[in-house]
């Protein structure tokens, strides 16, 4: 199977995760954007926040308190940090971190590594094998009408057909100027995926204690505060 799925897939198990945590991440993520502008039309990274947080059903009520707090003059800092790390096997993760406590990040994600037996890397260990994308996803359109969509919105992506489902990757910066290009082409378009994220070049499979293990690990990770998002090259199929 595809990139396309792993992006699909990976939507879905988010949504399934703790509730609470999913929420306070979006209000953490949209508070720190909404600080370089509280006008989503002049600020793309909170557009685009605000809409990825809806998809995901975050009440509105938690999108404005946090845009609120930046009217109401409230400051609060947060840090994006990134972790790259080495599971069992030939496996690798990449952990980002929004946080206001640095060194309780740092100290809660080691613990994780340390109690499933894998290792910290040190910066650039391990992100040279992934790449960084904005990934969009919809039907309508064939192959050759998407193509003629790019060219007119003079935008490049990489295409990718899946049964009757159409993914796109591109620059990160990119990510509106593509979606503009389907739009216009197609103004009744609904798009599944819609976001910038990771992606590893290569996929590998673990078995037995391996995966066992590789399992416990995100489990140990997803369970922190302050983690994000967790990027990883395992197949862990359905």
């Amino acid at each position: 199977m595809g990139r396309a799925y792993e992006v699909r897939k990976a939507s879905i198990q988010k949504t399934g995760a703790a509730r609470g945590k999913i929420y306070a991440m979006y209000a953490k993520e949209i508070y720190s954007a909404a600080k370089k502008s509280t006008d989503p039309d002049a600020n793309p990274t909170l557009k685009r926040l605000i809409e990825k947080a809806k998809k995901e059903q975050v009440p509105s009520d938690i999108i404005n308190r946090a845009i609120d707090k930046v009217n109401s003059g409230v400051d609060e800092s947060y840090d994006s940090l990134r972790y790259e790390g080495f599971g069992p096997g030939s496996s690798t993760l990449l952990i980002d971190c929004l946080t206001d406590n640095v060194n309780r990040a740092v100290s809660d994600v080691r613990a994780a590594f340390s109690k499933a037996h894998c290792k910290l890397g040190v910066s650039g260990s391990v992100s040279y094998m992934y790449d960084n994308l904005c990934v969009l996803s919809f039907k309508g359109l064939t192959e050759d009408e998407t193509l003629e969509a790019l060219i007119n919105g003079e935008v490049d992506a990489e295409i990718e057909i899946e049964d009757d489902t159409v993914t796109l990757y591109g620059n990160p910066q990119d990510l509106f100027k593509i979606k503009n290009a389907i739009i216009d082409y197609k103004k009744d378009v609904v798009f599944d995926v819609d976001e910038i994220t990771t992606l590893p070049k290569e996929k590998v499979t673990l078995q037995g204690e391996d995966l066992e293990t590789f399992k416990k690990l995100l489990k140990l990770l997803d369970d922190v505060e302050d983690v994000q998002n967790i990027y990883h090259n395992v197949e862990l199929g359905e």
